[in-house]
C-alpha cells in the first residue's frame, strides 16, 4: 500500500487509486494486456451498440427519426462538457503526481492532459444511455460496458476513481436529460419538413 497525500483530491479517491494500481500491477500479464485495450475498445463497442439502436429506429415515427438525431448531438454536448470542466478544474493526472505507483498503462499523460472528469468516461456513460434511450435491451447490455470502461480507465492507472465516476455520471445524465427535451422541438421540425415535402407542386393549364 503506498501513502503518497495529495491535495485538492478526496482521500478517500487517492487511497482506493493506490489500491486500484496496485491490484492490477500484481494482476496476470493476460489481464492486464485484456485491460489496456478493452479500455480503447469499449468506447469502439458502446459506439456500435449506439448505431445500431439508431439504425433500428431510423425507418420508425418522426418522433423515432428525432431521437436518432438528438442522442449523437447530446453525447457530443456530454463530452464537450466535459472538457470545459477539465479547463476550468485543472486536476493533475493521478499518475502526475503519485509518481513512485507502477501503472499498467504504456505511459501517463502529459502535464496539461488534465484528469477531472474523464472524458473517456464521460463518453461511455453517455454512449450507454443513449442506446438505453433508443432500446432499452440493447441498453442493459451497454450500461455495464460503460460501468466497466470507467472503471478501467482507474486500473489502466490514468485516473482517479472520482474522475472516472463522475464522469460516466455526467454523461448519462446529461443524455438522459437532453435528449427527452430536444426530441419535440426536433419531432415537430422533421413533420413540418415531411408535410412540405408532401405537398403537391402546382401544374399550370395551358389557356
Amino acid at each position: 500500500m503506498f501513502h503518497t497525500s495529495v491535495t485538492d483530491v478526496p482521500d478517500i479517491s487517492t487511497d482506493l487509486y493506490q489500491d486500484v494500481v496496485e491490484f492490477a500491477d500484481a494482476n496476470p500479464t493476460a489481464a492486464q494486456w485484456f485491460m489496456v485495450h478493452f479500455t480503447e475498445v469499449s468506447i469502439i463497442l458502446l459506439g456500435l451498440l449506439l448505431l445500431f439502436a439508431a439504425w433500428r429506429r431510423l425507418g420508425g415515427s418522426p418522433g423515432d427519426k428525432a431521437l436518432v438525431l438528438v442522442v449523437p448531438a447530446t453525447v457530443v454536448f456530454a463530452y464537450g462538457l466535459s472538457e470545459g470542466l477539465k479547463l476550468v478544474i485543472t486536476q493533475s493526472r493521478p499518475c502526475q503526481v503519485l509518481t513512485d505507483v507502477v501503472i499498467v498503462a504504456s505511459e501517463c499523460p502529459t502535464v496539461g492532459d488534465w484528469s477531472f472528469p474523464s472524458n473517456h468516461s464521460t463518453i461511455a456513460g453517455a454512449l450507454a444511455a443513449g442506446t438505453y434511450l433508443l432500446h432499452r435491451t440493447l441498453g442493459w447490455y451497454a450500461l455495464p460496458i460503460a460501468a466497466f470502461s470507467a472503471f478501467s480507465r482507474v486500473y489502466v492507472g490514468v485516473h482517479y476513481p472520482h474522475d472516472a465516476l463522475v464522469g460516466v455520471i455526467l454523461g448519462a445524465t446529461v443524455v438522459l436529460l437532453l435528449a427527452p427535451l430536444l426530441v419535440t422541438p426536433t419531432t415537430n421540425l422533421i413533420r413540418r419538413r415531411t408535410h412540405r415535402n408532401q405537398q403537391p407542386v402546382p401544374t399550370h393549364t395551358p389557356h
